[in-house]
C-alpha cells in the first residue's frame, strides 16, 4: 500500500485480537485513512475463510495483524541555492490472519 507503515500500525493495533464483525465496526468509525484499507483487507480475509469451508459459520477472530515496511520511493525536492533534498514516499506490506477463537 502507498501509506506509511507508521500510520497503518495505529489502525492495526485497534483490531488485533478482536472478532471480525467488531473489528469492522471499529474501523467504520475510525477517522484514519488506513482504516478503509484495513477494512477492505479484513472483508477479503473473511470471504477467503468462508471459501475454504472449514471456518464457514463460525466466529472469526483477527489472530495476527501486522504491518511491515515496503520499498520506499525516493523523490527530489528543490531547495535554496540550487541544492536538493531527498524525501521518501514510504509503502507498507500488510498481513492479516483470521481464524476461529482458541
Amino acid at each position: 500500500m502507498r501509506i506509511a507503515p507508521r500510520k497503518l500500525r495505529i489502525v492495526v493495533d485497534l483490531v488485533r485480537g478482536r472478532e471480525v464483525g467488531e473489528a469492522l465496526s471499529i474501523l467504520q468509525f475510525t477517522p484514519k485513512t488506513g482504516s478503509q484499507v484495513i477494512s477492505k483487507l479484513l472483508t477479503a480475509a473473511q470471504a477467503n475463510a468462508g471459501q475454504t469451508g472449514e471456518l464457514r459459520g463460525k466466529e472469526l477472530v483477527v489472530q495476527q495483524a501486522f504491518v511491515d515496511e515496503g520499498p520506499s520511493f525516493k523523490r527530489l525536492r528543490p531547495r535554496a541555492r540550487g541544492m536538493r533534498d531527498i524525501y521518501k514516499k514510504r509503502t507498507s506490506h500488510i498481513t492479516v490472519v483470521v481464524g476461529e477463537r482458541e
